[in-house]
């Protein structure tokens, strides 16, 4: 059971590993500009393999449950689904349900694990796999793997860290489930940490937030949807920039350099690289500040320059 581009190295492992009876996913949505209906990531590389696929607009329908009772499994393998599976789903195959989950559980819990190490500054991460039960990413630990952040990563390079990581992961805890060789651990709950899906408003820099912050925020946030402040009427995209020692007004560009665009923190200052204007390519803050005419001393919290 998976949907985006995530579960798709973990389906491409099971299916070279171990017999894979069938995938569930969800419904094919429009997506983009023009609205056209596309299948998710692994439903496209599920009938690439040859495999047998549903998309259940409800999960505890009649002829899902009929269908996964025929498909017999002995494991089910979640992986990024996107919905809670019930009680009689989880019962269902007779060593359970093993579930793909991007952190260091019981920390990150939730639908955004990756944007949220980052966004709390953690230098280490990683990929677990649990024995899931009724709660949300509360099961018994079955296999973790611990991944470096660096302070370059972002979700996005981060997520294809996770992703690879996570799909040996799985083949390992069930080659372990077949040998009888696993070992569960109960989650510590006091010292569980809750994530929640990520909006657009989320990406909003706020100029009298610190530096620090406002960096791991701009990481955090690439690709989607993309840390952005409003400029003139238009929303500006921030997809590199680095958090520097100093003092400054909130929002006000310090300097203008090589570098960047050097703007003022609640603590500390934002060195803005690379930035995009709406139906622009993405291009140095430099050349942008030079288009745009910024000068040093404009206050980027302004509603108009």
């Amino acid at each position: 059971m998976g949907t985006p581009e995530f579960s798709v190295p973990t389906l491409v492992a099971l299916r070279s590993n171990f017999y894979v009876a069938g995938v569930v996913t969800q419904p094919d949505k429009p997506r983009g500009r023009g609205l056209k209906t596309i299948p998710t990531a692994v439903k496209k590389i599920a009938l690439e393999l040859g495999l047998p696929v549903i998309e259940p607009a409800r999960i505890v329908a009649t002829e899902v449950l009929d269908t996964l009772h025929d498909w017999n499994p002995n494991i089910i393998v979640v992986a990024a689904y996107g919905k809670i599976l019930p009680e009689i789903i989880l019962n269902l195959p007779s060593h359970g349900c093993v579930n793909l989950h991007a952190s260091l559980l019981p920390r990150h819990r939730g639908a955004a694990p990756i944007s949220g190490a980052i966004l709390a500054g953690d230098t280490v991460t990683g990929v677990c796999t649990i024995l899931m039960d009724r709660g949300m990413d509360t099961g018994d630990i079955l296999l973790k793997e611990e991944i470096p952040i660096s302070n370059e990563d972002t979700a996005g390079t981060l997520h294809d860290k996770l992703m690879e990581r996570g799909a040996a992961l799985v083949v390992g805890t069930l080659r372990a489930i077949v040998e009888g060789t696993t070992r569960q651990s109960p989650q510590d709950h006091s010292l569980a940490t809750y994530t929640r899906p990520v909006s657009k408003a989320d990406a909003a820099i706020d100029w009298s937030r610190d530096a620090q912050y406002l960096g791991r925020l701009v990481r955090a946030m690439n690709p989607w949807p993309g840390a952005f402040f409003e400029l003139s009427g238009e929303t500006i995209r921030v997809w590199k920039a680095s958090p520097e020692e100093g003092k400054a007004t909130p929002g006000r560009i310090l300097s203008l350099c090589g570098d960047g665009i050097l703007v003022g923190a609640g603590d500390g200052m934002l060195l803005l690289r690379e930035v995009q204007a709406p139906s622009r390519n993405r291009v140095a803050a430099m050349e942008f500040a030079r288009a745009r005419g910024l000068k040093v001393g404009v206050d980027l919290r302004q509603k108009s320059l």
